[in-house]
């Protein structure tokens, strides 16, 4: 049997059982939440195990969500509806690779944020916005709210291999020094560059024009956003550079 095939009668399995089924592997045959041999010696690290929210915690307070976000055949889940709070890393990063999966429902948002900080509650970090861009509004507004936009300031390539709803998304964020990238699907679809001309009028034509600190480099946490929209995540690793 085809491994897509494989994954998708297992998904259809697990959801006539209601969730019985534990997912171990991705659509590649892979397993989820594990790191090769390869990896470690590259100096990966995994920041989600499958089992827990180990590592994280809500923005703004100590403590872990009490709703809104499962852990579920070794998926994390931001429930649809069901408020939870955005989640961020217990530790912060500098210069870092990390790398993601995930997919959302239909005209769903959710984002991942880096150089978060808690002394700026409205305008907390970069978002690396992931979005269904034909099925939400937010899509029609422009490229620059758009799949792996630096959300609100740059846009991404406009031939970007973005995978529909439903379907698996492979993202990555690298930051060396002032340079940072936006990954899709193996493929590099934006690369700014920290004060620059570019980005600093980005910032001035955005929502985040009066927010002071924002688009300076940081040592930061990395936040999973919680829009209220169904978005599943798995394999997600870092390494610090």
């Amino acid at each position: 049997m085809k491994p897509i095939l494989r994954f998708s009668l297992s998904l259809a399995l697990a959801a006539l059982l209601g969730g019985a089924v534990t997912l171990t592997a991705d659509h590649h045959g892979a397993a989820l939440n594990t790191l090769t041999a390869e990896e470690k010696s590259a100096g990966w690290k995994l920041l989600f195990d499958g089992i827990s929210l180990d590592g994280w915690r809500l923005y703004g307070k100590q403590e872990k969500p009490s709703k809104g976000w499962v852990v579920e055949n070794g998926l994390l889940l931001k429930q649809k509806g069901v408020p939870g709070g955005n989640l961020i890393t217990e530790k912060k990063f500098n210069d870092f690779e990390f790398s993601w999966e995930w997919r959302l429902e239909p005209k769903g948002n959710n984002g991942v944020k880096y150089f978060v900080t808690e002394a700026r509650p409205g305008a907390p970090g970069h978002e690396y916005q992931m979005l269904d861009d034909a099925g939400h509004p937010d899509g029609k507004v422009g490229p620059d709210r758009q799949t792996a936009s630096f959300y609100e300031v740059l846009p991404p390539a406009t031939d970007k291999p973005l995978k529909p709803p439903g379907e698996w998304n492979h993202s990555k964020i690298v930051v060396k020094g002032n340079d940072v990238e936006h990954w899709l699907n193996g493929r590099l679809v934006l690369r700014y560059t920290l004060g620059s001309a570019e980005v600093k009028a980005g910032i001035a034509d955005s929502k985040f024009r009066n927010s002071p600190g924002f688009g300076d480099k940081i040592a930061g946490h990395i936040m999973l956003t919680d829009h209220q929209d169904a978005c599943w995540f798995r394999n997600l690793k870092i390494r610090e550079l």
